[in-house]
């Protein structure tokens, strides 16, 4: 089996808060038990929705709850003409074609309904690339280490967007391309994301990609019952230790780690040290939703 190579990648449209927390904390505590490589990516290829400030902050709150990533952080938007070059091998294969329709005038569909597949419906105006989801890898399988056994027909979610109609990437094209460059072969993330594979796996076997291993984790929900986000003003992480270690403590909590009481309060290297030995991702409950005050564990 190759070594374990994992990552976390925030967008840097703001500061972390507690459910990238538990993201970074998972796939931190997966790869370092399995004496493996943790890497950081920022996500950062949509610029406009990019403070600036924002990855200088996650990089502050990362190393306040002692999350030491290897090797250099690596940065999306250094990274086009890989894009481009697979976006032009899929042109090629005839897996994305452009499209000038705008969400407004499809907004009666459930899914996009692929009126440019055979060309352009508006040649004069701007256009977006999208994958041509009926013609790749149907249906897509995989195995859940959470949520086990998966199966979804791409071509019921639609042909999704690879490159925007203002010319920025798509997270799907860009995190596939990425991630075999980087040699990720494990991703934790959230479940919110589980969807999303699907139009992953067909990218990575149009291109000839490999497969990594998924762990998709519990999403953290307000007292609200929304997902924590920063479009739903989550309080933001703080860039202290002795701030972050009661929020460590709860975190290993909401993963259902049980960390002793004792560590409540203790330095961030002592709970981690008690952290990585223990980690289990056999404890997570397999449901999708966690509250932010569930005390399971």
């Amino acid at each position: 089996m190759s070594a374990y190579r994992g990552r976390f990648a925030p967008t840097p449209s703001g500061p972390l808060h507690v459910g990238s927390l538990i993201a970074a904390l998972a796939s931190f505590l997966d790869a370092r038990l399995a004496r493996g490589h943790w890497g950081l990516r920022i996500e950062d290829v949509d610029p406009p929705r990019c403070p600036p400030g924002a990855s200088d902050a996650i990089l502050r709150q990362l190393e306040a709850f002692g999350l030491h990533w290897d090797g250099p952080v690596a940065w999306q938007s250094a990274r086009d003409d890989a894009y481009a070059t697979a976006l032009a091998r899929l042109e090629a294969l005839g897996l994305a074609y452009p499209c000038s329709c705008s969400r407004k005038q499809w907004r009666d569909y459930p899914i996009y309904p692929g009126w440019c597949r055979d060309g352009l419906c508006e040649p004069d105006k701007p256009h977006a690339w999208r994958l041509r989801s009926d013609l790749g890898l149907r249906p897509v399988r995989w195995e859940d280490r959470l949520f086990g056994p998966q199966r979804f027909d791409p071509a019921e979610l639609g042909d999704v967007v690879l490159k925007r109609k203002d010319g920025l990437w798509a997270y799907q094209l860009a995190v596939v391309v990425d991630d075999a460059d980087q040699g990720i072969n494990e991703v934790v993330r959230g479940a919110d994301l589980l969807d999303n594979t699907p139009w992953q796996r067909q990218l990575q076997h149009a291109l000839g990609l490999p497969e990594p291993r998924y762990l998709h984790l519990p999403l953290v929900m307000g007292d609200d019952g929304q997902k924590l986000s920063k479009q739903n003003l989550a309080p933001a992480l703080p860039e202290t230790e002795p701030e972050a270690r009661p929020l460590l403590h709860h975190a290993l909590t909401l993963l259902d780690q049980a960390p002793p009481v004792e560590l409540a309060e203790a330095p961030v290297a002592e709970q981690l040290a008690w952290a990585i030995p223990h980690w289990s991702p056999a404890r997570l409950r397999a449901d999708p939703e966690r509250r932010l005050t569930d005390a399971a564990g």
